[in-house]
């Protein structure tokens, strides 16, 4: 007996492989922010690990987040000081400063930081540290920025960066290296002379132009806008 076709019957499609989502490596303390949540809305895979340096991992890209006032938080406790030194681990590395839609990040002296200090922060964030950093609007912002990198990007690194514990010494110089102007040699200078952090911002104006030129004027600047 010969097997009966259905000519009407429609043939079965085949079913296409789905394409496996890209994933980007967060660290679990971003849970609480809406770009993770924003990813996944545009289709990746989050996974959440303990990450010690950077927020996101995305290919070969280690990128710290900031919301605008956590930036200035971590500029005045010196937190991100440290941060950016333990990113130089990474070729390539981003610094994304979350939120000049929602807040201003120049107001008049905000939590004790005026204007041209975060401007000349930023400044050597970029031209010393050399680590891009760009603005987002917002959490969905950020999102969109990260999206286009690892949709761009091919190759994936280690994640065995590891966080840099610095002596005391170090820690003072590398506080010293973030004001503009004043590299690892003057650094070294005023350590050299004054000892500690304290005695150099409470340095007479003439004391620290004999130590480091007109490379002072700096703390007394800073000093007049805090």
């Amino acid at each position: 007996m010969r097997e009966v076709f259905d000519i009407f019957s429609k043939p079965k499609r085949k079913t296409k492989k789905e394409t496996p989502k890209q994933k980007i490596i967060v660290d679990y303390r971003e849970k609480n922010s809406l770009v993770a949540t924003h990813l996944i809305k545009l289709s990746f895979e989050i996974e959440f690990r303990e990450l010690k340096v950077a927020d996101y991992i995305v290919k070969d890209v280690a990128i710290e987040r900031k919301t605008i006032s956590d930036f200035q938080r971590s500029m005045i406790n010196k937190r991100l000081f440290k941060q950016l030194e333990e990113l130089q681990q990474y070729k390539n590395k981003l610094l994304v400063i979350e939120g000049y839609d929602e807040e201003e990040i120049y107001n008049d002296k905000p939590k004790g930081v005026s204007g041209n200090a975060l401007r000349g922060f930023l400044l050597s964030i970029i031209l010393k540290h050399k680590i891009p950093t760009i603005f987002s609007k917002n959490a969905q912002d950020t999102a969109r920025f990260i999206s286009v990198i690892a949709n761009k990007r091919q190759t994936e690194i280690s994640l065995k960066a590891k966080k840099r514990i610095l002596n005391k010494k170090e820690q003072m110089q590398f506080i010293l290296e973030g004001f503009p102007g004043i590299g690892p040699k003057n650094a070294k200078k005023l350590l050299e002379k004054f000892s500690t952090l304290q005695n150099i911002f409470s340095a007479p104006q003439e004391g620290l132009k004999k130590v480091i030129g007109k490379k002072a004027e700096v703390f007394i600047l800073l000093e007049k806008d805090y």
